[in-house]
């Protein structure tokens, strides 16, 4: 059977007698004191070390927003308060996630097109501030103001022109259900600031899982640029610019990380250059991916070793409902294999071409197709990296009964 490569292993993994460790602590020792698999780790110190590899590269004056829809475990919330400057939420129920973390909600933005008026009400009363849609949006937010007796704090997410080339999701750009297109969003801001509501600026965030750093920077000036122009068209300064993400992270054969230095030297740059309108804006780029995603290992443990006309499948306990994306099945045109090792072999030479599969009774349900890896047996462990962000949340985890995976932060 051809061989199909392993995505790679972000750095950072160690071994200790042969097994991954993650947080000086074996996966064996990870998963007993867990008291079963499959479990995702997510470890501090690749948390610790992203912000801090940020904060070096890009401007003091750029602020970090941490992208809560990327991983909204309790605990790795908790960790990323001091870490960052603000929390951007996508529901009502993230806004009750960061209050329970004691995050105050002046420091959260709230996105998404589809606000309930209920979720309204509670960002409006929190004092969190909404990354208003439409003008729908915008009249609802007014009127529950009013009713609450609290003007409520509105950015204006814009739709704009341009996209985030190489982007793995497209927020901006063409028709899309995200934001105000930009040529409506000055008559917009005037009547939100005409009618009492505390105008906080601009919200422009263009697409996601870029690697370029190129696109990243076009992107960003553009963004700039737009924000400019539309501050003047609204005759107000924009008190604060969220410049959105991009971020990428290495997921597959053959990609590279992101030039961080790149984008970071380009952002200097534009601070030192900024037009009047952005002079004294609060400026931050959203991060969600790219600060937790690499930080995460999911472990499931081998349950049978089989063969079925000369191919061998390593059966495992887990599998797409909680690993969809890994599984190919959250947006991949070409499924490719997400990094993936033996964690209780880790530094054993691979020998041996295997599919790696769950324990779903779909065809849907594969970890890694034709990896070669080492030799494992019945009881062996299988790291999937790259699993910090868009893993226990984002998977079917009621799919087929088989219930959530344990989550640990060490």
């Amino acid at each position: 059977m051809k061989t199909k490569p392993v995505g790679p292993i972000p750095s950072g993994y160690e071994a200790i007698n042969g097994e991954l460790a993650i947080g000086g602590r074996t996966a064996s020792d990870l998963v007993a004191a867990a008291g079963r698999t499959p479990l995702f780790v997510y470890s501090k110190m690749h948390l610790d070390q992203r912000v801090e590899d940020l904060r070096a590269a890009l401007p003091e004056r750029i602020g970090l927003n941490y992208a809560v829809k990327a991983n909204p475990h309790p605990d790795v919330i908790a960790h990323m308060a001091p870490l960052v400057d603000g929390f951007d939420i996508a529901s009502s129920g993230e806004l009750a996630m960061v209050q329970r973390a004691g995050i105050d909600a002046e420091r959260v933005s709230f996105a998404g097109p589809g606000k309930r008026d209920d979720e309204l009400e509670a960002a409006i009363s929190a004092g969190a501030t909404l990354n208003c849609e439409s003008e729908g949006e915008a009249d609802r937010s007014l009127a529950i103001g009013r009713k609450v007796g609290k003007p409520p704090r509105v950015a204006i997410r814009v739709n704009p022109d341009f996209e985030l080339k190489g982007s793995g999701m497209k927020m901006g750009g063409g028709a899309k259900p995200f934001g105000v297109d930009a040529e409506r969003v000055p008559a917009l801001a005037r009547k939100l600031i005409a009618e009492g509501a505390e105008w906080r600026g601009l919200h422009i965030f263009t697409g996601s899982q870029a690697l370029s750093a190129d696109a990243i920077i076009e992107a960003q000036t553009n963004v700039l640029e737009l924000a400019d122009k539309l501050s003047n068209e609204i005759g107000e300064a924009v008190p604060k610019l969220n410049m959105g993400g991009g971020f990428g992270i290495p997921y597959f054969p053959g990609d590279e990380p992101l030039d961080l230095a790149a984008v970071g030297n380009a952002l200097k740059a534009h601070v030192a250059s900024l037009p009047a309108s952005l002079t004294h804006s609060d400026l931050c780029v959203e991060l969600g991916r790219y600060l937790v995603g690499e930080a995460g290992v999911y472990l499931c443990r081998v349950i049978d070793r089989k063969v079925s006309h000369g191919v061998t499948y390593l059966v495992t306990d887990g599998g797409l409902h909680h690993q969809l994306a890994a599984s190919g099945n959250f947006g991949t045109v070409v499924r490719r294999n997400y990094p993936v090792a033996i964690a209780t072999q880790f530094e054993s030479e691979a020998e041996d071409v295997v599919n790696v599969v769950g324990c779903l009774c779909t065809p849907l349900d594969r970890l890694a197709d034709a990896a070669m890896l080492p030799r494992a047996e019945v009881g062996d462990l299988v790291a999937v990296f790259c699993a910090g962000a868009y893993g226990a949340t984002a998977s079917p985890a009621d799919f087929l009964g088989h219930g959530p995976a344990a989550q640990t932060l060490v």
